[in-house]
Parts: C-alpha cells; sequence; structure tokens
C-alpha cells in the first residue's frame, strides 16, 4: 500500500496594513469631528452677543465700502440724467433740421419733374437739344447753376444734421453704459443699506432699550452710527454731552454752539470755522431727506444756532448760557437747513 501524502494545508497571506492608509483614516477622522464640531456650534449654546464697539467697528467697515459706492453712484446718477437731458434737447434739434432737407429733397425733385416737362433733364439734354452754342451754354449754365444751389443748400443741412446724429449717437452709447452702471451701483447700494440697517438693531440692542444717560442723553447716541468723518464728528460729540455751554467757547472746558460743531469735525480732521453764518456758507447744502450723522442742522432766518444730527431725528446741541451739551429732537425749532462738511 503507496504511503499517503500529506495534506497540504493552504497558505493565508494578512494584508499589511499601508502606512499612509493609517494617517488618511485620522485625518478623515478629524474633519469628520470638526464638521460636528461646526454642527454642534451652531446648535449649542448661543455665542456672547457682539459689544457696541465690536458693532460699531463693523459698521465702520461696512460704512467704508457704502460710501465710495454711494459718491460713485451720485456721481453717475447725474452724468446719466444730464447726458439724458443732452440727448433730448439733440433730438428737439435734429427735428426741423430733417424736415429742411426733406423739404430740400422735394424740390430737388420738383426741379427734376419741371426740367423733365420742359425737356432740360440733363446736361446730354442740353448737349442733344441745343440750336446754338449760345443757347447751349445757357442751358448748360441754367442746369449747373441749380444744381449747385440745390446742392449747397441740402450739403449744409445735411451736415448738421449729421454732426447732430453723430453727437446722439455717442450720447446714446453713454447712456446706455451709465444706465448699467447706475443700475448696479444702486443694487450694490442697498444692499450695503440693509446690512447697515441691520447693524444699527443689533446696536441699539446692545445698549438697551434707551441707552440713555438721563435727560442729557435719553437715547444711545449716535442714534444711527456710521463711518467715515461724519460718523467719527457725531461720535465726538455725543462724548461731549455734558459738558457746560460757554459762550465763545470751542472747549476742551465748554462750547457754544458752534464751537461744539467745530470741534467735533475737527475729530474727523475736518476744519471749520467758528461762527454759524460761516459754517453756513463754508459747506455743502443737503436735504432732510439726505440727512446723515455729522450734518449740521442750522435754525432761526439769521442762523444764530446750530446743532449736529446724531440719527433718528436727534441732535447734539449746546443749547444757551446755563444748560449742558445735550441731545435734542430736530423738530421744535425754526429749520432753516442743513448743511454737510465735506
Amino acid at each position: 500500500m503507496p504511503p499517503r501524502r500529506p495534506r497540504r494545508v493552504p497558505t493565508i497571506t494578512i494584508p499589511q496594513r499601508r502606512p499612509d492608509r493609517s494617517r488618511s483614516l485620522a485625518r478623515t477622522a478629524a474633519a469628520v469631528l470638526a464638521a460636528v464640531a461646526v454642527l454642534l456650534a451652531g446648535t449649542g449654546a448661543a455665542q456672547a452677543a457682539p459689544t457696541p464697539a465690536e458693532l460699531e467697528a463693523q459698521i465702520d467697515e461696512a460704512w467704508n465700502q457704502l460710501e465710495p459706492i454711494i459718491e460713485h453712484y451720485n456721481q453717475i446718477h447725474a452724468q446719466l440724467k444730464e447726458n439724458q437731458a443732452k440727448a433730448a434737447a439733440l433730438q428737439q434739434q435734429l427735428q426741423p433740421l430733417e424736415a429742411q432737407v426733406d423739404a430740400a429733397m422735394g424740390q430737388v425733385s420738383d426741379l427734376a419733374v419741371q426740367q423733365y416737362k420742359t425737356g432740360r433733364l440733363t446736361t446730354l439734354d442740353a448737349l442733344l437739344r441745343g440750336d446754338t452754342p449760345t443757347a447751349l451754354l445757357d442751358q448748360l449754365g441754367l442746369i449747373n447753376a441749380i444744381a449747385r444751389n440745390q446742392h449747397a443748400q441740402i450739403q449744409s443741412v445735411a451736415a448738421a444734421r449729421d454732426k447732430l446724429a453723430g453727437d446722439k449717437q455717442a450720447l446714446d452709447t453713454a447712456i446706455a453704459q451709465q444706465a448699467q452702471q447706475d443700475a448696479d451701483l444702486a443694487a450694490k447700494k442697498k444692499d450695503i443699506e440693509a446690512k447697515l440697517a441691520a447693524l444699527q438693531k443689533l446696536r441699539q440692542q446692545a445698549y438697551g432699550s434707551s441707552g440713555g444717560t438721563g435727560t442729557l442723553k435719553p437715547v444711545a447716541c449716535p442714534v444711527e452710527y456710521l463711518g467715515g468723518p461724519g460718523g467719527t464728528a457725531a461720535k465726538r460729540a455725543c462724548e461731549l454731552i455734558g459738558k457746560p455751554y460757554i459762550w465763545g467757547a470751542a472747549g476742551p472746558n465748554g462750547y457754544d454752539c458752534s464751537g461744539l460743531t467745530m470741534a467735533a469735525w475737527a475729530a474727523a480732521g475736518v476744519t471749520l470755522r467758528h461762527y454759524t453764518k460761516w459754517q453756513w456758507d463754508d459747506n455743502k447744502a443737503v436735504s432732510r431727506a439726505d440727512l446723515r450723522p455729522g450734518d449740521l442742522v442750522f435754525f432761526y432766518s439769521d442762523l444764530h444756532h446750530m446743532g449736529m444730527y446724531v440719527g433718528g431725528g436727534w441732535m447734539v446741541h449746546a443749547p444757551t448760557t446755563g444748560d449742558y451739551v445735550r441731545m435734542a429732537k430736530l423738530d421744535g425749532r425754526p429749520i432753516t437747513g442743513y448743511r454737510r462738511p465735506a
């Protein structure tokens, strides 16, 4: 009986873990944990509310984006309106010129018909029909004179028409471009203004329901905070609330009305002269609808009193002897107008 062969045991190969795979798994796990952490953060306890200073820093940033857009929008919008008015004026000038060209061409047509009826349509006709050299010259001279006269009339009017038409075409091209820019800038302005409005609401909440400190400052000041020089000036005016009214003074111990606005705008790097009428004359007029914090508000026909707008229908002013720099509503005194320092 032949010897039995030993049964062969199959070899099992155990795969070895690759070092790079373990690192990859670790990275994946870390990424998942990070994502979970973000989700938990969004559904967990609320983060600390931003402080007024932090919100004002965000408003500063938003305002720094908005102000150049506003100024560019104002420029483009003004240019658009101006060019639209010019295009309308050119169109009015073009209409009578078109009528003159049409009338001149009508005269040429009438002349051609008359020449045809009389048998003197062309120079060739004159050559063929001329009975004598003198008659031929007369006919040629008449035809040429009429042709030159009609050509000169049409040419001068047509040249004027073509120039105006070219100017209008250039304006129409500019208007189309400006209209697109106008719409784009208006959309950007609207978006940033919405962001600013949301930040203003958060700021009022951060200051509390009133944010005031008594009768001198009954609400948060500035009521509407904006970045830029106007925002800086308004904020400085608010910081001076409580200082006594001192006639002819511009700080640091007290202020009169124009001294207060002068000192506030000095904090923004803008120099105003210490006199209400000078500040009226030296600065740009704005409407009430366009008021921004930092704008100057003037009262009475002789401009003897003024204050600084700080938003929400409020101003900061130095009222009179024996009183203090304080907040007050705009309404209640006869307002003469508004100015914005550059």
